[in-house]
This record gives structure tokens, C-alpha cells and sequence, in this order.
């Protein structure tokens, strides 16, 4: 599938257009009815003039979901892009190498291992045990596919692809014995965790989501020349003056504390990584330069869609949003594995 490339001159304001229109759509959406004008009304200094619950709802519920949702969405997408980028593989994303295994079992040990602290120190794990936990558990799991699918010869996706699946499987039979172990209260925690929602959203967490994003942006687009030059093959990026080793051991670090970051705030959320870059490509093409940028704009705009149908699609009731995206990205994957099949030997 191929899509006329449009000149980015064009793509990112109407994108950013679109992602505007999507935030003051997501500040409404919700069970509790609230009127256009009192949603846009609460965001402004006359807020003061409207009754004291649609401000809560408004200031503590839906402005910090939408918020995370944007950043959130952004770090998957990008971490998705450098990850297909660096492996020069189209199915490469956190999730299929073994990344979001690994921070998943990192932030369950500290969810188990910490959650009855939970009560009295919230932050400690929103900010704490549980960011930390799920960086190393990705760094741990990241270093182990890499050094799995490297050898002499230099470093084969397949393998690397294989390996993820194992380390996959791991993890989840790890996760499965946490929540044996748990407590009642650890074991409801990983439940809603594990499908991945936003809808525990706090102004911490945001400030945190929004730092790493900012931070990754600027460090990948750093190395997008390196990673143009990767599309040509290593040994040509090599002649290029690449330091291949070290730019995909900084390269996966990065992403595993972007996917770490993300899993311990909102959870497993699967296939944004997957699906974002190649519509990026599809619209402009693979320079990086480019695409970087455009991946956290439509991975912030697609999460924040797929966010507010699991708000209004079973109303009262919420679906965790990993449902949703899992439903739009399974048959995208299953799409490209169809593509790829011939490549993957």
C-alpha cells in the first residue's frame, strides 16, 4: 500500500490542525455530559463562573488524560520509528523485540514488590520504583535480544526478532507468576495495568511523559542523519563515519527508557510503535529528519483517538485503551507480515 508523499510544508500543519481539533474533542468526550462551550469555557480564566464539579471533571480527569495520551502516543511512535530505522525492518518495534516485555515485568516486580506502599507514598511509585523498574527491565531484555541476534558477522534482525518472541514468552510467564504471588490489591493493580489505560493520569506523570519526549526528540533527531545513512545497510554507514556499535547501543537504551517511561505510566499500550512510522513513511517518506517529528504527531493524535472511542464505546464503563489499539494493530501486523514473509530468511 502506497500513499501519494506530500510535501511536509502541507502534512504537519494539517496534521497539527487535526491534533488540536482532537484535544478539544477528547476535553468533551466522556460519561458526564458537558457542553462544547462549558469544556472550552473551563480551559479559560472565566472558568471560575462555571459550577465547581465540571471544573473538577475537566481540570482533574479529562485535561491530564488528553495530555498523557499526547505524550505517550509520541514516545511509542518515535521509539517505533528509530527501532525500524536502526533494524532496517519494517515489523521492528518495542513491542516485537522483546522491549515492552521486559519493562512490563520490570514495573509488575515493583507494583508486587512495593504496591503496599502505594497507600501512603503514591508518587513513590508513580515516579519511583515503578519508572525505574520497568527502564531496567527494557535495558535488561534490549541488551539480551541485541547480544542474542550479534555476533562476529554483525547483527541479524531475524535472529534478533526470534529473540524477542523468546523473551517475550518470558516475560510473560514472569508476569504470570506475579500475579500468582500477588495480593489482592497488587493483583487488581497489574490487571488494569497490563491492558494499558490512561486513565490514572496525573500532572507528575505528565510533567515526567512530557520531559522524556522532549529529551528523545532532540537526542534522535541528533542521529537522524545516522539513521538515513542506516537505510543504505551497515557496512555503507560504517564508510559513512557512522560508529554503528555505539549508535545502536545509545539508540536502544533510549528507547527502552522511552517504552519504560510509558509502561510504568499507563501500561502495555501494543502497536502504536508498529503502526505510526509507516503511515509517517506512507505520507512523506523515510528521512528521518522528517519522520521522527511526524510519528509523534500522528502517535499523539491515533492514542488520543483510540483513548476517547474506549471512553464512549461501552459508556459508563471504560475499555482499557491496549484493547483498542490492539484491535486497530493486530490486522496491520498480520498485513505486513504478509508483505514481508518473502524478506524474513
Amino acid at each position: 500500500m502506497q500513499l501519494h508523499r506530500l510535501p511536509t510544508k502541507i502534512v504537519f500543519p494539517v496534521g497539527l490542525s487535526i491534533l488540536l481539533l482532537a484535544v478539544v474533542t477528547s476535553v468533551i468526550v466522556g460519561p458526564m455530559a458537558i457542553s462544547f462551550g462549558q469544556s472550552l469555557k473551563a480551559l479559560t480564566p472565566w472558568q471560575n463562573e462555571l459550577p465547581a464539579h465540571i471544573q473538577i471533571v475537566i481540570h482533574q480527569i479529562r485535561l491530564p488524560r488528553t495530555l498523557l495520551c499526547i505524550a505517550i502516543g509520541a514516545i511509542l511512535a518515535i521509539c517505533g520509528a528509530v527501532m525500524q530505522g536502526l533494524f532496517r525492518n519494517p515489523l521492528a518495534d518495542p513491542g516485537i523485540i522483546g522491549v515492552s516485555g521486559g519493562a512490563s515485568l520490570g514495573a509488575a516486580l515493583a507494583i508486587v514488590l512495593f504496591g503496599s506502599l502505594s497507600a501512603s507514598f503514591p508518587i513513590l511509585l508513580t515516579l519511583g520504583t515503578v519508572p525505574i523498574m520497568a527502564f531496567i527491565g527494557g535495558a535488561a531484555s534490549t541488551w539480551l535480544v541485541y547480544q542474542l541476534g550479534t555476533s562476529k558477522h554483525g547483527t541479524s534482525v531475524t535472529v534478533m526478532l526470534l529473540a524477542g518472541v523468546a523473551i517475550g514468552a518470558l516475560s510473560g510467564a514472569a508476569l504470570g507468576l506475579m500475579n500468582y504471588l500477588a495480593d489482592d490489591q497488587a493483583l487488581r493493580d497489574l490487571a488494569l495495568w497490563s491492558m494499558g489505560s490512561l486513565a490514572g493520569a496525573t500532572w507528575p506523570g505528565i510533567a515526567l511523559a512530557f520531559s522524556t519526549l522532549g529529551l528523545l526528540l532532540w537526542l534522535f533527531d541528533r542521529q537522524a542523519n545516522a539513521l538515513n545513512a542506516f537505510l543504505l545497510g551497515e557496512a555503507e554507514a560504517k564508510h559513512m563515519g557512522v560508529n554503528v556499535q555505539g549508535l545502536k547501543r545509545s539508540l536502544i537504551l533510549l528507547c527502552a527508557a522511552g517504552v519504560g517511561v510509558c509502561v510504568s505510566l499507563t501500561g502495555v499500550i501494543g502497536f502504536i510503535g508498529l503502526i505510526i512510522p509507516h503511515l509517517g513513511r506512507m505520507l512523506t517518506g523515510p528521512n528521518h529528519k522528517t519522520l521522527i517529528p511526524l510519528s509523534a504527531l500522528l502517535g499523539a493524535l491515533i492514542l488520543l483517538v483510540a483513548d476517547m472511542v474506549a471512553r464512549v464505546i461501552a459508556a459508563p464503563a471504560e475499555l482499557p485503551v491496549g484493547i483498542i489499539t490492539a484491535l486497530l494493530g493486530a490486522p496491520f501486523f498480520i498485513f505486513l507480515l504478509v508483505k514481508q514473509k518473502g524478506r524474513l530468511s
